[in-house]
């Protein structure tokens, strides 16, 4: 999970904060927001629920924000955003989304985001933007600092959002608003859901199928209580988000991503378009088009540590001689595999899946191996 901030300020609450505290959530401090990291069943339960039937997850503290252009021009606006990110926003369909990072001048990672554009009539030149919630001060900042004249920022602090994923999701969804089994994957449209407008995206952080599903505030507590009574729903906290993504293989901004790695070493080249590729334009293209071209010098990895101890984030990783290779970024118990999973950042000489590794725990060093990645198959719906 991305850093609790810290600060005397008091913490935000999300509009589905007094839902959170009936459910008997422990609640912490994240991101500036008070928060739910796990209900009274467990990490443990919420985590296999979510696998087998459907989990519902408040993401009401992520950054939602539209960016519009004057001349009601999609051009216009996919050239802004295409400036700072190296995703091919141009050719985006109406109502299709796509996975990207901001970018700093030299290649790193200033935050990973969601990009859509707005299928809805009488929205031409729309883009809506979904960042994290650790840093959506910074990037709204950011962006705007380097808008074109013609183009705005418009932050929408009022929408909440959840996430509702797992294999039961779409069959959940459908009873409320049949037209949302339609919705393909990385794909959106705007649905009533039991008489409340949403925006709906295929899309989700557990590796499993369902929806991200945002709606004005005041409206959400009702919407998550209706999605709540169906028997196939429990509300999961932020302590199985992070288990379920690290399983998933995904990286979480401020650990696996941040200003010091490249979209090219974290292994997202996957999410730069081949016409960006070639073009660059972008924030770091330089970079990153040589490290396409001669391979990074690290790359991000699975790592499967042998026996039942999980190695934690910032765990030194080793050869079995004994030389330094990398470091741990994210680690835990998975779940779903039933033993320790993690992630981290390795020399390329080392990196091929099965290679032996060592981590050095409290001092001990513990045989582990590169595995591939995800350590529980993805079940989107393609």
């Amino acid at each position: 999970m991305a850093e609790p901030a810290h600060s005397d300020e008091p913490l935000l609450q999300t509009p589905l904060h007094a839902q959170h505290v009936a459910l008997g959530a422990r609640m912490v401090p994240f991101a500036g927001y008070d928060m739910p990291v796990q209900y009274p069943t467990g990490i443990l339960t919420e985590h296999n629920w979510t696998r087998e039937h459907a989990g519902l997850f408040d993401v009401s503290h992520m950054g939602q924000a539209f960016l519009v252009a004057e001349d009601k021009s999609h051009e216009t606006v996919a050239r802004a955003i295409e400036a700072l990110i190296p995703a091919d926003v141009v050719n985006l369909k109406p109502n299709q989304q796509r996975y990207s990072q901001l970018l700093a001048d030299d290649g790193g990672i200033l935050d990973d985001l969601m990009v859509t554009r707005v299928g809805a009539p009488g929205h031409e030149g729309w883009l809506y933007l979904v960042v994290n919630a650790s840093m959506k001060e910074q990037d709204y900042a950011h962006i705007e600092a380097r808008l074109p004249r013609g183009v705005e920022l418009r932050r929408k602090d009022d929408l909440g959002l959840m996430a509702l994923q797992g294999p039961s999701a779409e069959a959940v969804l459908a009873k409320l608003a049949p037209e949302a089994a339609g919705i393909a994957f990385m794909m959106s449209a705007d649905v009533q859901i039991d008489g409340i407008w949403c925006h709906v995206s295929r899309s989700g952080y557990t590796g499993e199928d369902g929806f991200e599903i945002s709606c004005q505030g005041k409206d959400a507590p009702a919407l998550w209580d209706k999605l709540l009574a169906d028997p196939e729903v429990k509300a999961i906290g932020l302590g199985a988000r992070d288990s379920l993504r690290l399983e998933a293989g995904l990286c979480l901004y401020g650990h696996d991503i941040d200003p010091t790695t490249s979209p090219i070493e974290a292994g997202l080249i996957w999410s730069i378009q081949k016409r960006r590729r070639e073009e660059g334009g972008f924030p770091g293209a330089e970079r990153v088009q040589r490290e396409i071209k001669d391979g990074a010098a690290r790359v991000r990895v699975g790592i499967r540590p042998e026996g039942r101890a999980p190695a934690r984030e910032g765990t030194v990783i080793t050869t079995p001689d004994g030389r330094e290779v990398g470091i741990v970024t994210s680690g835990g118990f998975g779940p779903t595999v039933n033993g320790p999973v993690a992630m981290g950042y390795v020399a390329k000489d080392v990196s091929a899946v099965g290679t032996d590794l060592h981590l050095i725990v409290r001092g001990k060093p513990l045989p582990a191996k590169v595995a591939a990645m995800p350590f529980a198959p993805h079940r989107y719906k393609r």
